[in-house]
């Protein structure tokens, strides 16, 4: 039975964070060079709606369950003797707390918060200035955390390497 939990939480570990490393390239490559590609005042009131509608249960599962179900695998692999396994999936849990939980938090929460409290202005140069302002200190720690994301994905997919090379 634990051969089968250990399975379907190391499953579910890796597609949580590919969907969560995926989500955050897909707006760093995708969504906010468009954004910027248009008018500030338009770019604000989007990141806004977006910001609002983001927060659902399936980004959020995702999102704040992919580390936990990381180290249920790494524990169930540990009570099963697997242990180079388990700490991989161990550090992919941590790298994924450090480098997408810890500046969502920290930085684009926030960010997304002030930006949800500004009025969009009606003069060009002043949304220009917010947008700005916004947009690439946004779009670096984004793309920050998409390659935490992929690291993690990657010391997943070593434990899951790891673990099928010993059965």
């Amino acid at each position: 039975m634990r051969f089968q939990f250990a399975t379907a939480s190391a499953a579910l570990s890796i597609l949580m964070t590919a969907a969560m490393a995926g989500t955050f390239f897909g707006f760093s490559v995708g969504v906010m060079p468009g954004l910027n590609a248009t008018k500030a005042s338009s770019a604000i009131a989007a990141m806004n709606a977006i910001n609002q509608k983001i927060q659902n249960p399936a980004f959020l599962a995702s999102f704040m369950l992919a580390p936990v179900v990381a180290i249920a695998a790494g524990v169930l692999l540990w009570t099963m003797g697997e242990k180079p396994a388990a700490w991989l999936f161990f550090a992919a849990a941590a790298v994924y707390f450090v480098g997408a939980f810890v500046p969502t938090a920290a930085i684009n929460v926030p960010m997304n918060n002030d930006l949800a409290n500004v009025k969009v202005p009606s003069d060009l140069t002043e949304a220009a200035k917010v947008w700005s302002d916004y947009s690439g200190r946004w779009t670096t720690w984004n793309t920050i955390r998409a390659v935490f994301c992929g690291i993690s994905l990657l010391l997943m997919g070593a434990g899951a390497y790891v673990w099928g090379k010993t059965n």
